[in-house]
C-alpha cells in the first residue's frame, strides 16, 4: 500500500522537475536571444592607411598593388601581422579551409581570395538537390573561418600570377565593369578546385552540373518544374513521360548518390502530393562508361549497389558512353554482348552530367607558363606540394586543381648516380648490390612516401629483376624495375579527404618554416631546398570511401568493405556529421534530417 502511494508521488515529482527544467531552458534561451540584440552603435574613428585607400600602381600591367588592406588596422592583433610574410590562399574549398583551421595567426599576414564567400560541404550536395537538406546547411561563411586566424578575405577571382615579381592578378566584376588589381605574396597556395570534365561531348548546355550550391538550387527547381508540368491537362502523354525521365551521366559516387536521393524523393514524397500516374511513369537512368558503377570501390560493393538500384527500378546502363545531349534526349553508344558498339537514345526531361574533373582556365594559363607541367588535367606538384616550374618554395597547389608528380624512377637514377660517383665508378657500368638497393630505397621512401608500398618487399623486387641471379642489378635490369614501380603508382584521388590532408600538411609545414625563419635570416640562408630540410614530404593516407545508395549505404575502408540498410545509412550520416566544418552546420544538419522524418522533403521551387 505504501509503495502504491509513493508511485504517484514520484511520478508527480519527475513530471514537475521536467516542466521546471524545460521552462528554465526556454527562459535561458530567451535571455541569451535578448542579449544578441544591440541598440548602441559600435563606431569609432579608425586609422586606415592611405596606401590601402589609394594603392600604388605597378607590375607588368601597371595595376593597383594591394600591399596594404583596409582592415589591416582594425585591431592590435591585425596591426601586429601587417609586416609578417604575406600568405595568399586562392580558393575556399576543403584544402584551403583545412589549412586555415590549422595555421598559427602569429606567423603570417593571411589573405584569402575567392569568388565564393563560403565553404561548401560537397559530399552532401546531392541531398540538397531534392530537399533532404537545406542549401544553407551545407555552407559556412568563409569570413567566420578567416577571422579566427586574423586573416583577410577578398571576394575576387585570380586570373594570373607573375612569378618573378610575386604578384597575383585579381579581378572584381561589377555588372559590366571589371576592376583588376595585384595582390603581392611571399607564399602562394593555389586551391581553386576544378570544373566538370566535358569529354568533348556535344550539347552539354542541355545538362545540369553539380559543383556548387547554386547548381543544387537549379537542379531542385528543374525537378519540381518537371513534376508540375507533368500534372497539367495540356501536357501530352509522350511529353509527360519525357519530363519524368531523369538521366544521370556518370556512375561515380556523386552520380550514384544523386540518383539514390532522387529516387528516394520520388518514392517517398511524390506519391503523397502528386497524382499517382506520375509515379507509374517516372524513370531514373544511370549511364556508366565502365563495367560497373562505383568502379573505384570493391567489386562486391558495386554489385550490391547495382542490385539495390535494380530492386528500386533504377535503370543502370553500363559500358555506355554519351555522344550527344539534345534538349529532349540523350544519345549514347553501348557495347552489346557480342562486343559490337550500338547507338541508343533515351528521352529525357532532366540530365545530370557528373563525369570527372578538368582544369579551370586559370590553372591552364599557369600550366602553359611553366616548364615541367605535362599533365592536361591538373597542375603538377612535387611531393612537398610545390608547383613544378615555379620558384622553389614560393607557390604550392592543393586539392582538385593539383596532382603529385609520379617520377620516382628519375629520382632513383639520380640517387644511384650520386652513389656511383661517391664510389668513384661509372654510373652506367656500376652493378647495384642488394645493400646498395636498400640504401637507395630508404632515401626514395623519404622523398616519395606514396612509393612505400611498392618498395616494402625489397627482397622480392630485387630477386624478381635480377634475371641472371648474380646478386646484383645492372642498369638494364634496374631500368625495368623502375619502370614497373612508376607504372603502378597512381594519381591521388580528387576527393575531399585528399584536399583536407594536403591543407593540414601545409599548415604544419608553414609552422615549421616560420619557426626556422629567424635562424635562416641570422645565417643568411635564402636558397636551397628549405622545405625538405624542415619537414617531410606529403604522404596521403586513404581513410576509405562511402556512398549512399537509397535507404542503404556502402563502405570501403582499406580493404574492409561492408554494406547495409538503414543502420548503414545512420553510420553514413554520422561520418559526415562528424566531418562537418562547424557546430552551426552540425545543428542545421541534425534539424534537416529530423525535419525530413517529421514533415517530409520540401517540394517547392523558388
Amino acid at each position: 500500500m505504501a509503495d502504491q502511494l509513493l508511485l504517484p508521488g514520484a511520478t508527480l515529482f519527475y513530471s514537475g522537475f521536467f516542466v521546471l527544467a524545460s521552462g528554465a531552458l526556454v527562459l535561458a534561451f530567451f535571455v541569451y536571444d535578448y542579449s544578441t540584440y544591440r541598440e548602441d552603435t559600435d563606431t569609432e574613428d579608425l586609422a586606415v592607411s592611405e596606401l590601402a585607400l589609394n594603392p600604388l600602381r605597378g607590375g607588368p600591367k601597371d595595376l593597383p598593388i594591394a600591399n596594404h588592406l583596409v582592415d589591416d588596422d582594425d585591431s592590435p592583433e591585425k596591426k601586429g601581422s601587417k609586416h609578417k610574410p604575406k600568405l595568399v590562399i586562392l580558393g575556399t574549398g576543403w584544402g584551403s579551409v583545412a589549412l586555415l583551421k590549422q595555421l598559427n595567426p602569429e606567423d603570417y599576414h593571411i589573405t584569402v581570395v575567392s569568388p565564393s564567400n563560403h565553404f561548401l560541404f560537397t559530399p552532401l550536395l546531392p541531398s540538397a538537390t531534392v530537399g533532404t537538406l537545406e542549401l544553407r546547411s551545407l555552407v559556412e561563411p568563409i569570413r567566420r573561418i578567416v577571422s579566427k586566424v586574423r586573416g583577410h578575405f577578398l571576394k575576387a577571382s585570380a586570373i594570373d600570377v607573375d612569378f618573378s615579381e610575386k604578384l597575383v592578378e585579381c579581378v572584381v566584376t561589377e555588372g559590366d565593369q571589371q576592376r583588376h588589381f595585384y595582390l603581392p605574396y611571399d607564399k602562394l597556395v593555389i586551391g581553386v578546385g576544378s570544373i566538370t570534365n566535358p569529354h568533348g561531348v556535344k550539347g552539354l548546355e542541355n545538362c545540369h552540373f553539380i559543383k556548387d550550391i547554386s547548381d543544387a538550387r537549379r537542379i531542385r527547381n528543374q525537378i519540381v518544374r518537371n513534376l508540375e508540368l507533368a500534372c497539367l491537362l495540356t501536357t501530352p502523354d509522350d511529353e509527360r513521360r519525357r519530363l519524368l525521365s531523369f538521366v544521370v551521366s556518370g556512375g561515380g559516387p556523386t552520380g550514384v548518390e544523386f540518383a539514390a536521393e532522387l529516387f528516394d524523393m520520388l518514392n517517398e514524397d511524390l506519391t503523397k502530393y502528386y497524382p499517382k500516374i506520375l509515379r507509374n511513369e517516372i524513370s531514373v537512368h544511370v549511364l556508366q562508361s565502365r563495367g560497373h558503377i562505383l568502379n573505384t570501390y570493391d567489386e562486391a560493393l558495386s554489385i550490391y549497389a547495382e542490385s539495390r538500384f535494380a530492386n528500386d527500378q533504377v535503370d543502370i546502363q553500363t559500358n555506355s558512353r554519351v555522344k550527344e545531349v539534345t534538349p529532349d534526349r540523350v544519345i549514347y553508344t553501348q557495347k552489346d554482348e557480342k562486343g559490337e558498339v550500338v547507338t541508343k537514345e533515351l528521352p529525357m526531361g532532366f540530365c545530370l552530367w557528373s563525369t570527372g574533373v578538368a582544369q579551370t582556365e586559370f590553372c591552364q594559363n599557369l600550366a602553359n607558363k611553366l616548364d615541367g607541367q605535362n599533365n592536361r588535367h591538373a597542375l603538377e606538384t612535387d611531393t612537398h606540394l610545390r608547383l613544378i616550374g615555379a620558384p622553389l618554395g614560393d607557390v604550392y597547389a592543393i586539392g582538385d586543381c593539383s596532382t603529385v608528380q609520379n617520377n620516382v624512377s628519375e629520382h632513383i637514377v639520380t640517387f644511384l648516380r650520386t652513389l656511383a660517383w661517391e664510389k668513384g665508378k661509372d654510373p652506367e657500368k656500376m652493378l647495384i648490390t642488394y645493400a646498395d638497393w636498400r640504401g637507395v630505397a630508404k632515401r626514395v621512401k623519404q622523398r616519395f612516401p606514396q612509393a612505400s608500398d611498392h618498395l616494402r618487399r625489397l627482397d622480392k623486387l630485387f630477386e624478381q629483376y635480377d634475371k641472371n641471379k648474380s646478386g646484383r642489378l645492372d642498369f638494364g635490369e634496374l631500368d625495368e624495375l623502375l619502370r614497373q614501380i612508376d607504372s603502378k603508382l597512381t594519381s591521388l584521388p580528387a576527393t575531399a579527404q585528399r584536399a583536407d590532408q594536403q591543407g593540414q600538411y601545409l599548415a604544419h609545414k608553414f609552422k615549421k618554416l616560420a619557426q626556422a625563419a629567424p635562424g635562416m635570416r641570422l645565417n643568411e640562408i635564402d636558397h636551397g631546398d628549405v622545405d625538405e630540410a624542415v619537414y617531410k614530404a606529403f604522404e596521403y593516407h586513404h581513410m576509405g570511401s562511402l556512398a549512399y545508395v537509397g535507404n542503404a549505404a556502402v563502405f570501403d575502408f582499406n580493404g574492409l568493405s561492408f554494406s547495409g540498410g538503414l543502420m548503414a545509412v545512420y553510420i553514413w550520416r554520422s561520418v559526415y556529421f562528424a566531418q562537418s566544418v562547424s557546430f552551426r552546420t552540425r545543428v542545421l544538419l541534425a534539424m534537416d534530417w529530423s525535419k525530413r522524418a517529421v514533415f517530409g522533403r520540401d517540394i517547392m521551387n523558388f
